[in-house]
């Protein structure tokens, strides 16, 4: 079981009597359903839908951790801080620095029993991956591990993959990794993601990019014809990540038009445990 060192990882503690709908109240997960042994994808998004800061989220006793880019912490406690007000609620960063993340590939994801060490990572669960999180530095794998793990099942991280204040949830796929409800009440950002749900409006999704020789640098575009489709992401080697625009590249295909990532012949496929499936047709997509 590979056990890799995220050092870029830090985290925040949310506790006190009112931690559980102060949260509920504010981000994208819902929190009343998660459960004690698993970590779920969340964000805190702009009052238009955009993603402001991306984490993830699980029980810590009476209260929450939140893991977030090192990068983001701070500006993430400042936000959560603002929103506080008079609520009784303890916003502190964690004493622990990065996160350790360990797997077991031949597992089904279902296993409903916490590790002693951590907590399982709901996103790759979906794609038949157990991982499991754990605070602090437990593990000396090369982080390239993890990426070209996170590559081959379509999941995504700000950053690498995308823009924070540039992609909706839908465009990330939290709709399907558990990060987004439509259930719970309002949230900040909630009108406009629950209007793309309702209306089927996200066309920007994530796929897994492949080509038959290594891949151009994170940025480059995708094109079909010359006309942009979407921007790569992630890259190790031959494969990658970007997000695309679905109905321009299942025209695309559909019609046999070459999808190039710079000047690199590249195909694109819909993560399998999305569901999802690339429209053939601008009416198709629409529908």
């Amino acid at each position: 079981m590979p056990a890799v060192f995220l050092k870029d990882r830090s985290l925040l503690l949310v506790s006190g009597a009112e931690a559980q709908s102060f949260l509920q109240n504010l981000i994208t997960t819902d929190i009343t359903s998660l459960g004690a042994d698993e970590a779920r994808p969340g964000a805190l998004l702009t009052p238009q839908g955009k993603i402001l800061f991306d984490f993830m989220i699980w029980q810590d006793g009476d209260g929450y951790r939140i893991e977030t880019d090192a990068g983001q912490r701070d500006g993430l406690l400042k936000r959560l801080t603002m929103y506080k007000l008079r609520a009784a609620v303890t916003l502190a960063p964690s004493a622990e620095e990065g996160v350790t993340v360990s797997w077991d590939e031949d597992a089904d994801g279902s296993q409903g029993v916490r590790d002693s060490q951590g907590v399982r990572d709901s996103r790759f669960a979906k794609a038949g991956v157990t991982l499991i999180r754990r605070p602090g530095k437990h593990g000396d794998g090369q982080e390239a591990l993890y990426d070209a793990l996170r590559i081959s099942h379509g999941i995504v991280t700000s950053g690498s993959d995308f823009a924070l204040q540039d992609a909706f949830p839908h465009d990330v796929l939290m709709d399907f990794n558990g990060g987004l409800s439509f259930r719970k009440g309002c949230y900040v950002g909630q009108e406009v993601v629950s209007r793309m749900q309702h209306r089927g409006t996200a066309r920007r999704r994530v796929v897994t990019v492949s080509a038959a020789t290594a891949l151009p640098e994170t940025g480059t575009e995708i094109t079909a014809a010359g006309k942009p489709v979407g921007t790569l992401g992630s890259v190790e080697g031959g494969h990658g990540l970007a997000i695309v625009r679905i109905d321009r590249a299942g025209a695309a295909m559909a019609a046999g038009t070459p999808l190039l990532a710079g000047e690199t012949p590249v195909s694109l496929v819909l993560p399998a445990w999305s569901g999802l499936v690339f429209p053939a047709s601008a009416d198709e997509a629409s529908a």
